[in-house]
């Protein structure tokens, strides 16, 4: 955390963070690390003592949210938003991931927490016509993408066939469809438009952000759609003035945790201009070279599950695209969307607008 907070200092030419920075907002849940009030652990490696420190539990795409709203409010100039994972400390992941499911209906059923990924899974491949081919292509493409990025964990030289040779988890799931997780910690730096300017002439903007959390019942709620990323959408969508997304992003961000959620989330996004997300997906469309990148960087299942930190490490990409320094896999990208999911059992994501100057 401390030295991922001193390069985000660098990188955006703050000296010292105690003089300058009004507020911390720090993204954890006490569940993946193991400690009780672990966010009491943070503002020592963000140089946030005796400063305000607001802690999210949840993704830090949410956490980018609260700090947004901090700034507009007026109070505040410069926010700091930190999230992190220390997965490799986690022998118990399947326990942990049960801990979100209804205690008297769910959990008592001791079940592998992806067992609701798989019905997910199979209700939307039957919705859009899909199958166990396409769930491998978005592998393929994913891993392979991430060949190109150091930063990457899980990259690989894989086909569909290797895919499909794997015996499921959970039907239709193999173990190349959900994502691995890793270590990391992001920290991100806002500022006000005119501050900002004071910094450094290489800004990125958020021109709209939404979250939202959708019926946390998995009896209720509207499978193999997510109503989450559509309404979190929505939100951003109306602040950036985005008229028709299919047409407005020259790439896309999404979570990809789960291979057949990236599909899912491309759709709520409204991504596909009306044209069916399986023939775009076969014909390449969603690949570095095709008319709307998605996952670049190789997403959750090349790159890693960074837990609370999976929000800022698609920022992080967005930054590196945006300001052409995504070397090897640069897409040339004003404008792109970023969207977050905290996981199986939740309903809970975030959608974010980011744009650069031309």
């Amino acid at each position: 955390m401390f030295e991922a907070a001193s390069r985000a200092y660098a990188d955006a030419g703050i000296d010292d963070p105690r003089k300058t920075v009004d507020a911390f907002v720090t993204c954890e849940e006490d569940f993946w690390s193991g400690i009780s009030i672990f966010d009491e652990f943070t503002p020592d490696q963000l140089g946030g003592v005796y400063k305000p420190v607001y802690t999210i539990t949840s993704d830090g795409l949410i956490g980018l949210a609260s700090a947004y709203m901090k700034i507009r409010t007026g109070l505040f100039d410069i926010v700091v938003v930190e999230a992190h994972s220390k997965a490799s400390e986690i022998i118990t992941l399947n326990d942990i991931i049960n801990f979100a499911y209804d205690p008297i209906y769910n959990r008592p059923l001791n079940l592998n927490p992806y067992f609701l990924a798989g019905l997910e899974a199979t209700k939307y491949l039957h919705k859009i016509g899909g199958s166990r081919y396409h769930l491998s292509l978005i592998v393929e493409k994913n891993k392979t993408n991430a060949l190109k990025n150091p930063l990457a964990s899980y990259a690989s030289k894989i086909t569909t066939e290797d895919v499909n040779k794997l015996k499921p988890i959970i039907e239709p799931l193999n173990p190349l469809d959900i994502a691995q997780p890793i270590d990391v910690s992001i920290v991100v730096v806002l500022a006000r438009s005119d501050i900002a300017k004071k910094f450094t002439d290489r800004i990125v903007w958020i021109d709209g952000i939404g979250w939202a959390t959708e019926n946390p019942s998995i009896e209720n709620r509207d499978w193999g759609n997510a109503a989450y990323a559509r309404i979190a959408a929505n939100m951003a969508y109306k602040l950036a003035d985005i008229k028709n997304p299919a047409r407005e992003f020259d790439m896309a961000i999404v979570d990809d945790k789960i291979s057949y959620k990236e599909l899912e989330h491309i759709e709520a996004l409204r991504l596909t201009g009306g044209k069916n997300v399986l023939r775009l997906l076969e014909d390449g469309e969603f690949n570095i070279k095709g008319s709307l990148p998605v996952n670049p960087h190789g997403g959750e299942l090349g790159v890693g599950w960074a837990l609370e930190a999976s929000g800022l490490v698609a920022v992080l990409e967005g930054v590196y695209q945006l300001r052409n320094e995504a070397v090897g896999r640069q897409i040339s990208a004003k404008k792109i969307v970023i969207q977050s999911w905290r996981g199986i059992p939740t309903t809970t994501g975030a959608v974010a607008v980011l744009t650069i100057d031309n």
